[in-house]
């Protein structure tokens, strides 16, 4: 008897940790490299810190839309509807975004350009759009920063061809049809790459303050409790004094993960913090792709995972 006793345990016991690696979080890292002319590539963590790329580091999505033809930025969330959706940067001057679909992150739905800022005459560019998904009112929020001429002369500059980029949305519920473009957030200086998640009931945008002189190029938090706006003043600077862009994040447990592009070093960096007020590098702690580029993470099902490292 005291030998079957043993062994219920220990069979219990290893159901029990089956049941509990089943359920670890697999992390996605969806990015581009050099200038996006190859389009989607995407990498996985079991940890959040060691990365390493899938299908041997080759694009899984060539991109086919606006003259340029690039893909740059690419930010994927998981949908409502169970499908992943897309959105990237098409071109350094276009006035659209791309778009496409997934259930499976493999195969992928025809792709289309979505002209955001086509009404806007002075419109210079459309970059880095991200996608926030709002459960309250079961909408999504694509968001893009944008210069347009003649736009807050009061942060203009002649520095870096005179970009002047304020962040700016609209809103779907399908990705078919969507609302007028609106300016979300101007928070008194040029911004660009802003990423927005939900936590504990309330919205955290983080962003690059992009002034040129004196130089910021740095990234910042701001907050709100509606998705779209207001949002709070931006914070001081949560990264060092290198230049950074690209954040995207990631929560462990209770532990916040900042990833973004040291891009005048050419690698990658991280901080974290628990409390979104005191930050700690991590940068000598983490492992990602050569080449990696401005990307979003996602969490994934181990199933996902298991049929992408078959690519």
């Amino acid at each position: 008897m005291k030998i079957f006793f043993y062994l219920s345990i220990l069979l219990l016991s290893v159901f029990s940790d089956a049941r509990a690696q089943s359920k670890k979080a697999v992390y996605l890292f969806a990015y581009f490299k050099n200038n996006g002319e190859d389009g989607l590539h995407l990498a996985y963590s079991k940890d959040g810190y060691q990365w390493a790329p899938l299908k041997n580091d080759q694009s899984f999505l060539s991109p086919a839309v606006s003259k340029d033809k690039l893909m740059r930025d690419p930010c994927i969330i998981r949908g409502a509807d169970g499908l992943f959706h897309m959105v990237w940067t098409v071109s350094w001057k276009d006035k659209g975004i791309g778009y496409a679909s997934s259930k499976d992150l493999i195969h992928w739905s025809e792709q289309q350009f979505i002209p955001v800022m086509a009404k806007e005459e002075g419109a210079r560019n459309t970059w880095a759009p991200e996608i926030t998904y709002d459960d309250a009112s079961k909408t999504y929020m694509i968001y893009w920063a944008t210069t347009i001429n003649g736009k807050f002369p009061e942060t203009a500059a002649t520095e870096e061809n005179g970009y002047n980029h304020r962040m700016y949305y609209v809103t779907t519920k399908d990705f078919k049809n969507f609302s007028e473009t609106k300016l979300l957030y101007d928070p008194g200086f040029n911004v660009i790459d802003a990423s927005i998640v939900k936590d504990s009931g309330k919205f955290i945008m983080f962003l690059k303050d992009e002034t040129r002189n004196p130089a910021q190029k740095n990234i910042k938090i701001a907050f709100s409790d509606k998705l779209e706006g207001p949002y709070s003043k931006a914070s001081a600077a949560i990264t060092g004094k290198y230049w950074a862009e690209g954040p995207t994040t990631l929560k462990i447990n209770n532990n916040w993960l900042v990833y973004f592009d040291k891009y005048t070093e050419h690698k990658y960096g991280a901080i974290s913090s628990t409390d979104l007020k005191n930050w700690t590098d991590i940068s000598d702690k983490i492992t990602l792709p050569k080449g990696l580029r401005h990307g979003t993470i996602i969490k994934i099902k181990e199933k996902e995972l298991s049929k992408l490292l078959k690519q």
